[in-house]
């Protein structure tokens, strides 16, 4: 039976509920359908990539195209139904191709007949044209996946999961960094999904376990990025401009990055960051070129209010982007996962027609600004890390704040600004991804000489965070939850949501959580985050840096 748009996979499920008339991130009822079909598309693909794998066959376009459809359910990453339809239909090939896999490898087993798999999605056919797609799509939304709310919730808590983990894994593997487990787990856990005899006890040990891959998946991702452009260092970004052409690149995709300056080189351009792209003027394979000036702008909510104002060419390479203002329309590109309904999508890495429209572009105004330092990442934290233990131990250091996360524009948000200024000045704050736009404009200062905010990366750098969170653990010879350190996060989409799934995996308990807790955990749900892990809700800064403090 068909229905209406249902959507709570975000911060932002309309009120605390679910989007049922038009998601808050812009998604229309069309798109939602077409989102929903994808995750039922790769279902089919899983259901038989799966089969294979387990009778030792595996295929490589198929493991690739999974990370693709799974990239492009994330929140904010696609809103062209005609390029989601293009997809879909490439999707139901990629099933065709590992339907064929698994079958000459049963057949070459059994000596007879394949056996013939009868899940609905293992036998899905798609519509021929977008309209049809939608319509199809209608029929599987997220209240078909399983009739049990509780249950539900956990399946929903695992695909979420998977969807975090697959735009990890798909930056990784731009890299040529891959893990054959990552693939397999996906596969398998995704496949369970179909299962109707599947329980809750099931889809929660498959959550903790798509943690454990995702810590594995954010590994291969930093050792790929340090690779490619050396390890971040801490450095110093000017938030203003210089006088002269212009691009801005936001997202997250920094050998992308590194490929616009390769080709803008010696043009007379001046290339920015914009939004979680901050982090990459830590990197010195980035930095060492002198076009390389610095970011432009806050967080990704905030990009219809301050993109009007860059005379430049704009291009956005993954998720995050939101409906364009007509003023920048022309001057704006997607590239990768990224696509919007009439913007100019670029695919490989020929980056001209951007560089072209730069050239012609008026000019930005030298107006140098503030700068901060970004490139903590866990080795330049290491190198360090006597100072920071020395320092703890003298009582100079009293506590570590990790206060990281996705920003977005519901109301509530605030709280993080206000808790990263009330932190006592005796207390170091570690903060990731781009919630820290809330506070990474103020001044902290430094303790003897170790800055009071060092600012560890992207989502993308979490394991960073992890990292060093191990290595304190290690120097005093103690458990991670025995550290004097608070996490205090917040959450917007899936990739936070994954590297939450990791931190319980990994036993970290304690956790604050907000500003909002996610729609699709049920009561029953949440008491066992509760009583396992003491998960909870952030409450006012006061109260929770009492908690934090022991006071």
């Amino acid at each position: 039976m068909a229905s209406a748009m249902f959507c709570r996979q975000c911060e932002q499920a309309a009120r605390g509920v679910g989007c049922d008339v038009m998601g808050n991130c812009g998604k229309n009822p069309e798109v939602s359908a077409l989102l929903d079909l994808m995750i039922f598309g790769l279902q089919g693909v899983a259901l038989y990539a799966s089969k294979a794998r387990e009778l030792g066959k595996t295929d490589e376009e198929v493991d690739r195209f999974m990370l693709d459809g799974l990239f492009t359910r994330v929140t904010n990453v696609n809103f062209d139904p005609d390029d989601i339809a293009r997809r879909l239909q490439n999707c139901h090939r990629m099933k065709e191709k590992a339907k064929a896999l698994y079958e000459d490898a049963d057949r070459q087993q059994k000596g007879g007949d394949a056996t013939q798999l009868t899940e609905e999605a293992a036998n899905w056919q798609p519509a021929g044209d977008t309209r049809a797609l939608i319509d199809q799509g209608r029929h599987h939304g997220i209240r078909t996946w399983h009739q049990d709310e509780n249950i539900l919730s956990t399946i929903e808590i695992l695909i979420y999961g998977l969807l975090g983990m697959g735009a990890f894994a798909w930056h990784a593997a731009e890299m040529e960094k891959e893990d054959d487990g990552i693939y397999e787990f996906i596969h398998r856990s995704l496949a369970k999904t179909t299962d109707p005899q599947a329980s809750l006890e099931d889809f929660v040990g498959l959550s903790l376990e798509c943690g454990k891959w995702n810590l594995r998946t954010m590994e291969l991702l930093y050792d790929g990025h340090a690779e490619l452009l050396q390890a971040p260092e801490p450095m110093k970004v000017n938030l203003g401009t210089r006088g002269g052409k212009g691009i801005v690149v936001s997202g997250h995709d920094l050998p992308m990055l590194e490929e616009i300056l390769k080709q803008s080189e010696g043009k007379g351009i001046n290339v920015y960051t914009h939004g979680e792209m901050l982090p990459a003027n830590g990197y010195p394979g980035l930095r060492k070129y002198p076009h390389f000036v610095g970011h432009f702008g806050t967080a990704w909510q905030n990009q219809a209010r301050e993109l009007p104002d860059f005379p430049g060419a704009i291009i956005f390479n993954t998720n995050c982007i939101q409906k364009p203002e007509a003023s920048y329309t022309d001057r704006l590109f997607t590239w990768g996962e990224v696509a919007w309904p009439g913007i100019p999508h670029l695919e490989g890495y020929d980056f001209t027609p951007v560089i072209d429209k730069a050239l012609a572009l008026p000019d930005l105004p030298e107006n140098p600004g503030q700068e901060i330092l970004v490139g903590f990442g866990h080795e330049a934290v290491f190198k360090v890390a006597g100072t920071v233990v020395d320092a703890v131990k003298n009582g100079a250091v009293k506590h570590f704040f990790l206060i990281g996360g996705c920003d977005g524009a519901k109301t509530g948000r605030n709280y993080y600004t206000d808790l990263a200024e009330k932190v006592p000045k005796d207390c170091v704050i570690l903060t990731l991804a781009c919630g820290k736009n809330r506070f990474n404009r103020i001044e902290f200062g430094d303790i003897g000489g170790i800055p009071r905010l060092l600012d560890v990366g992207q989502c993308n750098d979490a394991y960073s965070a992890i990292r060093i969170a191990v290595a304190l653990a290690d120097a005093f010879q103690c458990e991670v939850n025995e550290l004097p350190l608070s996490m205090i996060l917040s959450w917007y989409e899936q990739k936070a949501h994954v590297i939450l799934l990791t931190l319980l995996h990994l036993g970290i308990k304690g956790i604050r959580l907000g500003p909002s807790l996610p729609a699709y955990v049920t009561p029953a749900v949440l008491d066992v985050l509760v009583q396992n892990y003491d998960l909870g809700p952030i409450t006012t800064p006061e109260q929770d840096l009492q908690h934090a403090l022991g006071q």
